[in-house]
């Protein structure tokens, strides 16, 4: 739901530039160059807020990319639709001497569906000039006006920086409002180090920001989203798509919700009726009955990937999701909600920050802006299941790392409410390693492995099941990338979606994985889950770091000697307890064997960045034992 802005943070355009040349790269300080892969030399945007239903804006960005990796930050292009009408819109582009090499015109711009192929989204559309770099520096300058009746497209929020290693030179924000009514609410983050003017004055409130350097991105640290110096902003009295909305709580969203952008959009054919209700006939448990609405939505839609704000906030009827078999999040999840409700089973609507970081709803802060997903849920005992309806293969009842653990935006026809989705703890996100191999006497392995997931290292796994013969060998070769020539002679996998439980069973053989030092076998005894990702080092941490999803895994291996070989050495007992987790490692000499017992478990949490060195040096243990050798001599 960043819908209209999300883009506008990227635009460039071309208005008057009073400072020094924005095209070359001189005379600019240290602070901009330092850590920057592009340089937003100048980003300007004038929102007019005319009356309740005329919204105008002038946006101008000028962006040096200084590499190849600063190139997602000079990006032309924008959306529309049938409700937000584009003008004057024109890129230039520039050389590192500062001279125009090329000027694109609105009939240069490429004009396409947002969402081809779908008649569902047919008035979605997005202008864009596919620019390629023929070297660095270069600069790209891109402007636009847009017009709409829709004043809850007012910019959610302005950023005084675009990403990690992208610095700004020059920042205007300038808001117009034509009454105190349709002033809108402003919330400030991360401004203390930035230099920024506010100024108010009757009907106009601007935002201007000079020389602000990049944020280098560190290992661990949270999400530009938490460290972007930026504003919020979020009208109250406003229009959109139709209806007029005001808005100071997230109850009054929900309710303003429910009865204007869902309402009426959960009518079903008449034959759909007969079959779900046929479906779940004896079925009087309301979770089971939605477990099996859930599997039939699965097996007869397909998703496909809409932006909240490209395809507007009002999901697709039920009516056409069921004709056309597909639909975005909002349509999928509206769908779903209809069928429940046609088997008598409460669900409700809900808006989610969905991705990989975990991105809380502002609680203090009800605007349409927020969230960018939509997905289910369903009351049960106090509590939410809840159901991401664009999946094909999630268990019911499992959201997964695309949108566990975050505070959410629940809608229902009395209010609306925010509401933390699912959280996977630490030992929840468990990993059991079962193996046996045996060791040869010219150094090669030959062994079974079973790995049990569950909760998200179930996730990580589960889509295992549906890769081809050679993506599955891929993978094992990567997960086991220290294992030099190995070889799956065999696999098979379970997919207990009942219990979210993922097992597999991998034979592999690999040559030369134990070293010869004279008479001597050396081996690394742990040959099934080493840790292997030690985080960078930083002579001058800056940011906090955090672990947002901890886990734990446990391990147990026995190795077959070859013969006519004892063992000469092993590991000593190893036992690691810190704040950020715990390690333990016991390798013994059994009858011949080698057995291994392994325990690893990384703790979630929020942490200064001057405990970052030592939660390193705790990696570097775990790494540095996962590597522990066994020697092996020949018995006379």
């Amino acid at each position: 739901m960043r819908y209209l802005f999300l883009t506008i943070s990227l635009f460039f355009s071309s208005y008057s530039y009073t400072q020094e040349s924005p095209y070359t790269l001189e005379g600019l300080s240290d602070n901009l160059t330092n850590d920057a892969n592009a340089i937003v030399r100048y980003d300007e945007m004038i929102v007019d807020i005319n009356s309740r239903t005329d919204l105008t804006l002038k946006a101008k960005k000028i962006v040096t990319v200084l590499n190849e990796s600063g190139n997602e930050f000079a990006l032309a292009y924008t959306y529309y639709d049938n409700g937000r009408k584009i003008k004057n819109i024109e890129a230039f582009i520039y050389d590192s001497q500062g001279e125009q090499i090329e000027r694109i015109k609105e009939k240069d711009f490429k004009d396409v569906s947002a969402v081809d192929g779908n008649t569902l989204y047919t008035d979605s559309r997005i202008k864009y000039y596919p620019y390629t770099p023929t070297g660095y520096p270069y600069t790209l300058e891109f402007s636009y006006e847009l017009n709409t009746k829709n004043t809850g497209d007012i910019p959610s929020s302005w950023a005084f920086l675009d990403g990690f290693m992208v610095s700004t030179e020059n920042s205007l924000l300038k808001i117009n409002y034509a009454n105190d009514e349709l002033r809108p609410v402003i919330k400030e983050f991360n401004l203390e180090d930035v230099d920024f003017q506010k100024e108010e004055t009757v009907g106009s409130i601007t935002y201007s920001a000079k020389n602000v350097p990049s944020i280098k991105r560190e290992s661990y640290c949270p999400s530009f989203a938490l460290l972007s110096p930026k504003i919020k902003i979020r009208p109250v009295n406003f229009h959109y798509e139709g209806y007029d909305a005001s808005i100071g709580s997230w109850a009054d969203l929900g309710v303003w919700m429910s009865q204007n952008l869902l309402n009426g959009r959960n009518a079903l054919p008449l034959s759909t009726k007969n079959k779900i209700n046929a479906l779940v006939e004896g079925v009087e448990d309301d979770l089971e009955k939605a477990k099996i609405v859930y599997e039939y939505v699965q097996k007869n839609t397909r998703y496909i990937s809409v932006q909240v704000g490209i395809g507007g906030m009002q999901p697709i009827s039920a009516m056409d999701v069921d004709r056309v078999k597909y639909g975005d999040c909002k349509g999928l999840s509206n769908y779903t909600m209809a069928l429940l409700r046609e088997v008598g089973v409460e669900a409700y609507y809900a808006h989610v920050e969905a991705g990989n970081e975990q991105i809380d709803f502002d609680e203090d802060f009800p605007d349409l802006a927020q969230g960018n997903h939509a997905i289910l849920a369903i009351p049960h005992n106090q509590n939410y299941y809840w159901i991401d309806c664009t999946s094909q293969t999630l268990p019911f009842g499992f959201i997964g790392d695309f949108t566990d653990n975050r505070k959410a935006f629940v809608i229902k026809p009395d209010g609306g409410e925010i509401v933390k989705t699912t959280s996977y703890i630490d030992e929840q996100n468990h990993q059991l390693t079962l193996g046996s191999y045996n060791l040869n006497s010219d150094g090669s392995i030959d062994g079974e492995v079973s790995i049990l997931t569950s909760g998200i290292q179930y996730d990580d796994r589960f889509g295992l099941v549906d890769d081809t013969e050679d993506d599955i060998e891929k993978h094992y070769k990567n997960y086991w990338d220290y294992i030099n020539n190995l070889r799956v002679s065999s696999y098979r996998f379970d997919n207990n979606k009942n219990e979210v439980k993922f097992t597999e069973e991998v034979s592999v053989n690999a040559s030369n994985y134990a070293a010869k030092s004279g008479d001597r076998l050396l081996f690394a005894v742990n040959a099934f889950n080493k840790y292997k990702f030690v985080p960078n080092r930083y002579r001058n941490r800056k940011l906090p770091f955090e672990i947002q999803r901890g886990f734990f895994d446990e391990d147990e291996f026995t190795v077959g000697l070859p013969e006519g070989y004892g063992v000469e050495s092993i590991p000593q007992p190893i036992q690691i307890s810190t704040k950020y987790g715990s390690y333990e490692l016991k390798v013994e000499d059994v009858e011949g064997q080698v057995v291994l017992k392994r325990k690893l478990l990384l703790k979630s949490g929020e942490y200064a960045n001057t405990e970052y060195g030592a939660f390193r040096d705790f990696l570097k243990s775990v790494s540095k034992y996962d590597n522990s050798k066994v020697v092996l001599k020949p018995i006379l």
